[in-house]
């Protein structure tokens, strides 16, 4: 299936308002929208979806789900600003999409600082119980329950013709995500931001040669890899966080028990659930991958430590300078938490990068 016919049937099944729960949602005593951005194949859907199914099962149907995937119900960029005014009542949230409204947790976008996506998640929930000003910019400005930190697993570089080296991408146009940007620019590309479902299509004209900041899971999902069909490691760890959230009224009405569901639903995601999805999901998708002729690539250790000096501490520092310091955040202070957190959860993680599961097959 092509990109354009994906989009269409995907945003006429959004669209219909899946309901999910049992009973219906039509019985449910609490109805609940869940609002995304992206499709519900997307990558942290899948987590999503386990979250938000067992909420209603486990609820014993008191909580009914009415589903709007891939922005049937706000644009790209207007999901905060929903639920923080309770137009909606939960959405995923990818922090690079509101740089300005959310300054605090741009603390937490980096790349080349961990190996496991599973880690990742932990450190972000970590960093959040232990760092104030992050819980104020959620639960205060933005009026919202967050409910758990999740991520966009990996983000290989993705380009249309290959490549020996990372040299090569010197002057290339790529589509970049947020801190994404940061690494194309440092590698000497074009960053070119750039919404995902204008990917496809841009890929197609050739107004891009090649992307990066889109996790693998979408990137398959999204069907970049019949423009873009080589996928490499470049060694620069997990994507990207994100977290799902929900309005802070509409958490504060909810029963206790109700509460507490979602709260241990939480608990199991950040106790091996989240990875257990992951795993199932990415090695799904790179057997789909691989099947429809995507051809993985890694760079060299050497260039993967050439690429990360390039990168890394200077994308932390210019979060310091231009990002904290003019919003008054103590930067230096919440990268000290991120680094206890990084060196708790070092060496944890079960969940493999693409190419190592391709390497398997």
């Amino acid at each position: 299936m092509k990109r354009r016919d994906f989009l269409k049937s995907t945003g006429a099944f959004a669209g219909a308002g899946l309901i999910s729960g049992l009973p219906g949602l039509a019985n449910a005593a609490t109805s609940l929208k869940f609002d995304s951005y992206v499709s519900e194949t997307a990558g942290p859907s899948w987590v999503d979806r386990w979250f938000l199914e067992e909420l209603a099962k486990r609820s014993d149907g008191d909580i009914g789900i009415k589903y709007y995937w891939a922005g049937s119900l706000n644009r790209v960029g207007e999901h905060l600003g929903a639920v923080r005014d309770g137009t909606s009542e939960m959405t995923l949230i990818a922090p690079g999409y509101y740089q300005a409204e959310l300054p605090v947790t741009r603390g937490l976008e980096w790349y080349f600082r961990m190996d496991r996506a599973d880690e990742l998640q932990l450190v972000c929930r970590d960093v959040y119980a232990n760092f104030a000003p992050l819980r104020q910019e959620w639960e205060e400005r933005h009026r919202s329950k967050v409910l758990y930190w999740t991520n966009w697993n990996y983000a290989p570089l993705v380009m249309r013709d290959p490549i020996s080296s990372i040299a090569d991408i010197k002057g290339k146009k790529i589509r970049g995500y947020g801190v994404a940007t940061d690494v194309i620019e440092s590698l000497g590309g074009i960053a070119v931001p750039m919404a995902a479902g204008e990917v496809y299509q841009a890929l197609e004209r050739g107004v891009l040669d090649g992307v990066y900041g889109f996790d693998f899971v979408t990137a398959v999902a999204y069907k970049l890899h019949e423009i873009a069909p080589n996928f490499y490691d470049i060694g620069d760890g997990p994507h990207a966080p994100a977290v799902t959230i929900m309005n802070r009224r509409v958490w504060e009405g909810l029963p206790a028990e109700q509460q507490q569901i979602c709260t241990d639903l939480a608990d199991e995601l950040y106790g091996g659930k989240f990875a257990e999805i992951y795993n199932k999901v990415l090695a799904d998708y790179v057997r789909k991958a691989v099947a429809e002729g995507v051809v993985f690539a890694s760079l060299s250790d050497e260039e993967k430590a050439q690429t990360k000096a390039l990168v890394q501490p200077a994308q932390v520092d210019k979060w310091i300078e231009t990002v904290a310091r003019p919003n008054g955040i103590d930067g230096a202070a919440m990268q000290a938490v991120v680094e206890e957190a990084i060196a708790r959860h070092a060496g944890t993680g079960t969940m493999k990068r693409p190419i190592e599961i391709a390497a398997d097959l």
